[in-house]
């Protein structure tokens, strides 16, 4: 089976981990076109937090991405250099040549991108839900990379909550269909991640993109073998946001998980 008949369309938001998904994954098969969204704005995220979390805990989250900002991620820029070298992450920009921008990947200027071009598979990086009604245009799977191990670690940093909750065994990656949940596709391989002492809130996300990309290697081939499978995994699940600066302070203490 030749690679170059694998044909792709990725759906994804414009931030790193798209470029190093696209990057590791774009030798390996034809990338028809890429359809980056538009980011939601702010006022529209910081209200909807609101709504679903309270005021207290939004301002506890806002007050920790103020120092996450200020000094943790400088302090792990030397980390994340290190495992971009040692894991050969390219970071570098996409070809411009393939690159399609909407206002949402909910627009029906995406329906008609993924009619006219008929991937095999579509590959979804950091996007809003996907609406049912986009997921249904085409009969393919559409396949997310998900930080965290589903369904006990869905929502956001799930390698960062596990170490929380000192749950090493399932600090990991997770690749998965999508459906119209929040992380609750059918599972197509997981793996755990390897933490250093010198690893930190910002530096998992890069380790499990690391290991994000060979699996999702695997599961490109399965779909165009007509032979993924799901995996019956017996987790609880659970939803989990953004940390307050009171969670991170309290299990840098407890545990020494930064």
């Amino acid at each position: 089976m030749q690679m170059s008949k694998i044909k792709v369309i990725i759906l994804a938001g414009d931030g790193e981990s798209t470029k190093l998904m696209v990057n590791g994954i774009k030798d390996f098969c034809h990338i028809e076109k890429m359809v980056i969204e538009k980011a939601v704005s702010k006022k529209a995220l910081l209200s909807r937090r609101i709504k679903v979390l309270g005021i207290i805990k939004v301002i506890g989250q806002i007050l920790f991405m103020i120092y996450n900002k200020m000094w943790l991620q400088k302090k792990s820029q030397k980390r994340i250099n290190e495992i971009k070298e040692n894991e050969n992450l390219n970071d570098t920009d996409i070809d411009e040549n393939i690159v399609l921008n909407v206002s949402s990947v909910n627009s029906e200027e995406t329906k008609k991108i993924l009619k006219k071009h008929k991937p095999d598979v579509v590959i979804v990086n950091g996007t809003r839900i996907i609406k049912k009604e986009i997921i249904e245009t085409i009969d393919v799977p559409f396949i997310n990379t998900h930080v965290g191990i589903t369904p006990k670690y869905r929502g956001v940093h799930g390698g960062y909550w596990a170490l929380t909750e000192q749950d090493i065994e399932h600090c990991g990656v997770t690749i998965h269909l999508i459906d119209t949940g929040i992380d609750t596709g059918g599972i197509l391989y997981q793996d755990i991640i390897n933490i250093t002492k010198k690893d930190t809130f910002n530096t998992y996300p890069y380790l499990q993109i690391a290991v994000a990309i060979p699996l999702m290697k695997k599961a490109i081939i399965d779909v165009k073998n007509k032979a993924y499978k799901v995996k019956k995994v017996d987790l609880p699940s659970k939803l989990w946001s953004h940390p307050t600066i009171i969670e991170y302070l309290k299990y840098l203490v407890l545990y020494g998980v930064r």
